[in-house]
């Protein structure tokens, strides 16, 4: 099915593949040194009833939206120029040029720990990247 020429099999797989990495990263990569970036603790989540979906359904909606974005951008570049190396390559221009600077201007003013900078910049460099990939691979 394709909408103004972007394909939604594509923009959802890219969304679902994008999503089950942050899982992989926040939940078993970098569960703990997250926590201490975020200064919260175990005991924090547990005396808040546990983990509320509602981050997860903001987060799986904003993917579908990134991957929407994205899957336009790639398709800029033109007729046969929707390939894995180019859409990879248009991802991490993204992430260095509206993530990885939005993250820094908006942790820093935040006072954030450093950590947590380099944790979800990770986190949404491999968001990208993995929806660069799926994208160039089923095309737009």
């Amino acid at each position: 099915m394709q909408f103004a020429g972007l394909s939604y099999f594509a923009i959802v797989a890219a969304a679902v593949v994008s999503f089950m990495f942050g899982w992989l990263w926040y939940g078993v990569l970098f569960p703990k040194q997250w926590m201490a970036a975020v200064g919260k603790t175990d005991d924090d989540i547990k005396a808040a009833g546990g983990p509320s979906p509602m981050p997860f359904v903001i987060a799986f909606i904003a993917q579908l939206v990134m991957a929407w974005v994205l899957a336009g951008i790639i398709g800029h570049l033109g007729p046969g120029e929707v390939t894995l190396k180019n859409a990879i390559i248009s991802a991490a221009l993204v992430w260095a040029g509206f993530i990885a600077t939005t993250l820094a201007v908006n942790h820093t003013f935040q006072g954030a720990k450093r950590a947590l900078t380099l944790i979800d910049g990770g986190h949404w460099l491999g968001v990208l990247l993995l929806q660069g990939a799926v994208i160039g691979l089923l095309g737009v």
